[in-house]
């Protein structure tokens, strides 16, 4: 077994148990009674009593049989080591392997796992420790200094802004870009009673949530992988959670899902549901690799999603939201959000435009400059 995927089939396993609620909202998932959840089962070449050592580098290296795997790899694929970020990386290898032959033999790709400074900060706030690059600035120095060959990242947590050297010319077919409710005693948020608190590291889903329901207390210090926030959840240290309805799908545990919240409820983050896959710009092979996955309409809702983002400069520390897509006509609809930490005010616009790179761009950037006009200065209290 490979260093990832021991990483994913080492993780603990979480038995979450639903109470009994008066009454549970059906979802396009299904009602869920009793809800339990084990990490998908991933599976790779053994490789007998294979140790694993951590560089000071921040990479994650292993035996001398895997190392020399590295070397004679065709492509090298750098990602994060939570067990989402795995999922994303075999996902990202089986589409590969699917569309070129010469990638199916045993160690033609190799996955180097890398540890960022978001995963090794989790005792503070995200918008506390430096917000923009907080889980891609490693896995980004990796490539360009050439210990990987391709980058696979959760398109929501790439700066608006590449690295030089860098190109993102890929983004994988889009999963579903709502947030999934997570609770054991109630089946959405409007049942869960005054006081409760709902634990989230995201301010936009906080603002979002206290606008509507301002008697509800917001924890936003709710960090981890899925796993950990699930297992603080049956804890007691929050009644309710919201997680990216993509990543459980991908984890194969939407069992825990007790509702979808709609878009109208809960606007997602920009580019929320979407994988990216960076090379470096002299790197014409596995640019040619990286185009025959590349999914245009996907590529093209999180250009206008990321003109949107860019035009108000946003941080951790500021909620914004913002989703685009195809509409059974073909053009593009676009939704964008910003609000004030505390959810007191919430502005929002929409674009509706053709369905082409240039339009899109202008339709996101147009977007952003409205709101920043109707926000004035201080909106965000920075």
């Amino acid at each position: 077994m490979d260093i990832a995927s021991s990483s994913l089939s080492q993780a603990h396993k979480v038995v979450l148990t639903r109470q009994p609620s008066s009454r549970v909202n059906s979802c396009s998932l299904g009602s869920v009674s009793a809800i339990g959840f084990s990490l998908p089962q991933i599976s790779s070449p053994a490789l007998a009593k294979c140790l694993r050592k951590q560089s000071s580098s921040g990479f994650v290296k292993a035996c001398v049989a895997v190392e020399q795997k590295t070397r004679t790899a065709i492509i090298r694929i750098g990602t994060r080591g939570s067990p989402l970020a795995l999922a994303q990386a075999y996902e990202t290898r089986e589409k590969l392997k699917s569309k070129h032959p010469e990638l199916v033999e045993e160690g033609a790709i190799h996955i180097e796992i890398i540890k960022t400074t978001g995963d090794k900060i989790l005792s503070q706030p995200l918008a506390d420790i430096g917000g923009k690059g907080l889980f891609t600035k490693e896995i980004d120095e990796a490539l360009i200094n050439g210990h990987i060959d391709i980058a696979v990242h959760s398109m929501k947590d790439v700066p608006t802004y590449l690295p030089e050297k860098t190109i993102l010319p890929c983004n994988l077919p889009r999963e579903d870009v709502r947030d999934a409710f997570i609770c054991l005693t109630a089946a959405s948020l409007a049942e869960l009673p005054a006081g409760s608190v709902v634990g989230t590291a995201s301010l936009r889903r906080k603002s979002q949530i206290l606008h509507k329901y301002p008697a509800l207390h917001v924890e936003e210090n709710f960090r981890g992988n899925v796993q950990t926030r699930l297992s603080k959840l049956q804890g007691g240290k929050v009644q309710a959670t919201l997680l990216a309805l993509a990543g459980l799908k991908r984890l194969s545990m939407t069992e825990n899902v007790a509702s979808i919240l709609s878009l109208d409820e809960m606007l997602p983050a920009v580019a929320q549901g979407a994988i990216g896959i960076a090379c470096r710009t002299d790197d014409d092979k596995m640019a040619t690799y990286l185009a025959s996955l590349n999914h245009e309409e996907t590529r093209l809702a999180i250009s206008c999603e990321r003109a949107f983002l860019e035009t108000l400069d946003g941080s951790c520390r500021t909620p914004i939201a913002g989703y685009a897509a195809k509409d059974e006509e073909g053009y593009c609809i676009f939704r964008g959000l910003v609000a004030s930490p505390d959810g007191t005010k919430v502005l929002e616009t929409s674009r509706k435009g053709p369905y082409v790179y240039e339009d899109m761009v202008k339709m996101g950037k147009d977007a952003g400059q409205e709101l920043l006009s109707r926000a004035g200065p201080g909106f965000f209290g920075n």
